[in-house]
Order: structure tokens, then C-alpha cells, then sequence
């Protein structure tokens, strides 16, 4: 017989009982849209990671001060006051990997315009950082060398702060606003960032020139940190390097002394990141490939029940010249119709799931098509294997006895 031939008479087989033909494919339905509805959940938690990362900057590296050793006591990172300016401008000078930095320190003040007020964080800087951080101005400009130079009382401000002080509908550029006792004045909007990588919210913060707030709000002439840009992703292991030799150098820290800085990159966040969503994706989709075989296992045992209800046409067919290897691809046919339509029927599961997962609980989910593809070559399998046993069974009867047989 020919191929279409062997469809028509699975599919006229299938059809007589319809509802445990429905039934049986429920299992790889189910399976199949579990699958790809998983890796989809999976893989939208990875790109949303991975864009959280991203929207912190490109090719960046966190260089801050370290802990320090009082008295036995071990302070916390960030407690030593040995990275300085000088530091940056060493590091842009011989540090060859480094595309650009930008010096950083940070406090926590209230700020107040009208009768509305906010907490938030405050950072000193350069407007350097803000191409480091790939961060463009909704509206207005950043504050400019001149500003840093004279500690102009000029600050941008993210987002969060622009929504909590001004609301929807006022134009913030031009405003005075009050950091403690300070006026400054709103020169530039950050466009909305979000959340880091780390879960904090990167609009809620206001940056000004690192000498306003060094000379007129924390007295400080350290830095807390640089952020820095290497010149490629591939470079930054250089530039971590060549800053670390750098700053052991200048810092005059001899062997065996522990490092008053640290340098982090955000590659390794960024790889750290990845290999835990891809884990949790292989994990969810090993969940949910379970129901294939469930519904693997489910093909197996109505084939086998089908060969026992058509012993007698079985017998038929091979006493009228049907070969043993017909029988066989006859029976594996049905299977193979049976998890491919019900694969097809998960696929539909499956995308449907993903968007409705979408509205309803708002998470990212990325719709894989390479994902698609396996679980259709794997409901095809699934096909395959469970419906070779008794294929081979049916195409094994002793036609005088399937004859006999009641």
C-alpha cells in the first residue's frame, strides 16, 4: 500500500472510536502545550534578567572601596576611604581596556518641591556616567564639566522622583528643589530604567556633580565608587585586571593584605544570571515533558487493547496477502497519527497558555519556536517508540488463529 493509503485506513480506524481517540491524545496535548507553555515562562525570566542587566549599561565594571580591619573588627565594603580621584584618572590613563569612567558617591536625603516631598537616594558624578550607563534624558540635558568644576547646584533626577514631587502633568526643567537645606535646580529627566538586575528601582535617585555633593552635603574627599566602561564585553576580564594591578599598585597593598577596593563585573552578574534561568527553563520543561510520556505510555495501552478488538481483521488482512511489515506500519501509523495530532492540537495549547499567562499574571514569556519544533519532533517519538510494541505484536499473530479468534 501506498503512504496516503495507510493514512486514510489509520485515520478511518481512529474515527470509529472517536472519543477514545480523543482521549488518548489528551495525554500528548496536554504534554506538548506544557512544554512549550514552560519553556516559554522560562525563557521570558531570562530575557527579562538579561534586559534588567543590560539597562544598567554596556561593558561595565563597579570598582568601590572596600572593607578594612579596625581594632579586629571587620567593617562592612565600602568602609575605607582610599579611593580617591587620582584613582579614575589612573585608571583612564593606564589602564588600556578602559574606554571611560566615571567617579561616584552617594547619600540619602529628602527632597522637597512644594508641599511635596520624597526620600531618595543622591549621587555625585560626572555627566560622563550617564553614556557609561547608556541613560538618555527624557527631557532637559545632564549637567555638564563646567557644573562639576564650579559645584553648581544643578541636579537630574530619575523618573520615580520626577512622578513623586512633580506628578503627571508639570514640566520639572527650570524648577528649584530642596536637598536638605540646598536649593538646586532641575536641568534633565532621566528617561525610565526601572529595576536592576539587582531589584532596586535605578529611576528613584537624583545625581548632581560629585564636587557639589563632596563640598556642600557630605564633607566627603573620597569616592565610594568608579563605574567603568571597557572598550568591549571580551575586554572587561582585561580592564578588571589591569584596574586590580593598578589600584594594588597605588594602594601599596603587599601580598597576602587584603584589597581596601573591590572590582565587579557585570559580564560575570550577566553569565550568573543566564545559567540560573537556564536551569530553571530545563527544569520546568523536565516538569512538564513527564505528561508526554504519560501520554506515551497512554498511546501504548489503547494500541494494545486496538490490536486485541481487530485480531480477526488482522488475520484477514494477512490471509488476503498483507505482509508482516504491512501490518506493522499499518499499526505504528496510528500511533504516529494519534501524538502528531495531538501535537499539533498542544502547539495550539501551548501558545494560547503563554499569552494568557501573559495577560493574566504579567509575566514575560518568550515563545520559542525552536521549543515548538522539539515538541513536535518529540511527540513524534513519543509515536514512534510506545507504538512499535504493538505494532510488532499485531504484525506477529498467526493469521490462523486471529481468524479463530472471538
Amino acid at each position: 500500500m501506498d503512504f496516503l493509503s495507510i493514512i486514510r485506513i489509520a485515520l478511518r480506524a481512529l474515527a470509529r472510536n472517536k472519543m477514545r481517540s480523543v482521549l488518548t491524545m489528551l495525554g500528548i496535548i496536554i504534554g506538548v502545550g506544557a512544554v512549550i507553555a514552560m519553556v516559554g515562562v522560562g525563557q521570558g525570566a531570562q530575557k527579562a534578567v538579561q534586559d534588567q542587566i543590560a539597562s544598567m549599561g554596556s561593558n561595565l565594571l563597579f570598582v568601590s572601596a572596600g572593607s578594612v580591619n579596625r581594632g579586629g573588627m571587620r567593617m562592612g565594603s565600602g568602609a575605607t576611604k582610599t579611593l580617591v580621584y587620582d584613582d579614575l584618572k589612573a585608571i583612564l590613563r593606564e589602564a588600556p581596556a578602559v574606554a571611560s569612567a566615571a567617579p561616584g558617591a552617594s547619600t540619602r536625603s529628602q527632597v522637597v518641591f512644594d508641599n511635596n516631598n520624597w526620600s531618595t537616594s543622591v549621587s555625585g558624578t560626572e555627566p560622563q556616567y550617564f553614556d557609561i550607563r547608556n541613560w538618555p534624558m527624557s527631557s532637559g540635558a545632564a549637567f555638564t564639566m563646567d557644573d562639576v568644576n564650579t559645584s553648581a547646584d544643578v541636579a537630574v533626577i530619575g523618573e520615580t522622583v520626577r512622578q513623586n514631587l512633580f506628578g503627571p502633568v508639570n514640566d520639572p526643567i527650570g524648577q528649584t528643589i530642596r536637598l536638605g537645606q540646598l536649593p538646586f535646580k532641575v536641568v534633565g529627566v532621566l528617561s525610565a530604567k526601572g529595576n536592576s538586575g539587582m531589584g532596586g528601582d535605578q529611576d528613584d535617585a537624583i545625581y548632581v556633580p560629585i564636587t557639589t555633593l563632596q563640598k556642600k552635603m557630605t564633607g566627603q574627599d573620597w569616592l565610594q565608587y568608579i563605574m567603568v566602561s571597557a572598550v568591549s564585553q571580551p575586554a572587561s576580564y582585561a580592564a578588571q585586571q589591569q584596574i586590580a594591578a593598578l589600584l594594588h599598585d597605588r594602594h601599596r597593598i603587599r601580598t597576602g593584605q587584603d584589597d581596601d577596593f573591590s572590582v565587579r563585573n557585570l559580564a560575570d552578574v550577566a553569565q550568573l544570571a543566564d545559567q540560573s534561568a537556564q536551569i530553571m527553563t530545563m527544569l520546568l520543561a523536565s516538569i512538564a515533558s513527564v505528561s508526554l510520556i504519560v501520554g506515551g505510555i497512554g498511546i501504548m495501552n489503547i494500541m494494545l487493547v486496538s490490536v486485541t478488538e481487530r485480531t480477526r481483521e488482522i488475520g484477514i488482512r494477512v490471509a488476503i496477502g498483507a505482509t508482516e511489515s504491512d501490518v506493522q506500519r499499518q499499526f505504528l501509523t496510528e500511533a504516529i497519527v494519534l501524538s502528531v495530532t495531538g501535537g499539533a492540537a498542544g502547539i495550539l495549547a501551548g501558545v494560547g497558555s503563554s499569552l494568557l499567562i501573559t495577560k493574566v499574571l504579567h509575566w514575560a514569556v518568550s515563545i520559542s519556536p525552536l521549543a515548538i519544533l522539539a515538541a513536535v519532533i518529540f511527540s513524534m517519538g513519543v509515536g514512534v517508540f510506545f507504538g512499535f510494541y504493538p505494532a510488532r505484536k499485531a504484525s506477529r499473530l498467526d493469521p490462523i488463529e486471529a481468524l479463530r479468534f472471538e
